[in-house]
C-alpha cells in the first residue's frame, strides 16, 4: 500500500479501534489492502501484528475465543470437500452441541440448500459452499462473528435470505458481527463502515 493509502485509512496508524459488542461493522477495502488480515488477528489465527488486540472476556485463551466468543467465516471456507454439507456442518455442532438436528436443517432449509444436504461439498458450487460455511459458523456460541467476503459468489436474492438469517440470529444473541467487503453492502445497515 502506498503512504497516501495507509494516512486516509481508517484502521492503519489510528492509536484505537474499538469492535463493540452488539454492533455490526463493514471493513471495505481493494483487493490485498489487509481485510482478511485484521479478521486474522482478531481471531489469534495470525499473531504477526505489531500493536495488541484486548478483548472483553475474562478467558483470552485461544481455545475460549473460538469455542465460544468468535465464529468466523473464512474467506476459503475451510469445509471439508470430501464430507457431505450435514456432516460439515454437524462437525462444529459436535464439538459445541448449540444446535438441535432440527434447527440444523432448519437452517438449511432457510438457505435452499436442503435438496443438497447429503450431497459431498466437493459437488457444490461456490455460492452453495458460502451458504454451508455460515451455516456451520451459527453452530456456535459467539458475541462476534467475523465474515470475510461471505457473499462474493452469492445473487441479490441469496444474499438478502442469508442477511436476514444472520440479523435475526445476532440479534437473538445480542452478538455483533464484522464483515469485510469490497464494496458497500446495502442489504445490511452498519453502526460503522472502516475504509481500510
Amino acid at each position: 500500500m502506498s503512504e497516501a493509502e495507509i494516512s486516509t485509512s481508517d484502521m492503519y496508524l489510528k492509536e484505537n479501534i474499538v469492535f463493540e459488542q452488539g454492533k455490526n461493522y463493514l471493513i471495505k477495502a481493494n483487493s490485498g489492502h489487509g481485510k482478511s488480515s485484521v479478521l486474522n488477528f482478531i481471531y489469534k489465527s495470525n499473531i504477526n501484528y505489531t500493536g495488541e488486540i484486548t478483548y472483553p472476556f475474562s478467558d483470552n485463551s485461544i481455545t475460549n475465543i473460538r469455542q465460544n466468543k468468535i465464529s468466523y467465516v473464512f474467506q476459503d471456507l475451510k469445509l471439508f470437500p470430501s464430507l457431505t454439507v450435514l456432516e460439515n456442518i454437524q462437525l462444529k455442532n459436535t464439538i459445541t452441541n448449540y444446535k438441535t438436528e432440527e434447527q440444523i436443517l432448519g437452517l438449511i432449509q432457510k438457505l435452499q440448500l436442503s435438496h443438497k444436504t447429503h450431497s459431498l461439498v466437493e459437488t457444490l458450487s461456490l455460492g452453495q459452499q458460502q451458504r454451508v460455511a455460515i451455516i456451520r459458523a451459527l453452530c456456535q456460541p459467539f458475541e462476534y462473528m467475523l465474515l470475510d467476503e461471505p457473499f462474493s459468489h452469492l445473487d441479490k436474492t441469496n444474499i438478502k435470505i442469508i442477511t436476514e438469517l444472520l440479523l435475526d440470529e445476532l440479534h437473538q444473541r445480542k452478538a455483533g458481527m464484522i464483515i469485510t467487503a469490497l464494496e458497500d453492502l446495502t442489504m445490511v445497515k452498519f453502526d460503522k463502515i472502516i475504509h481500510l
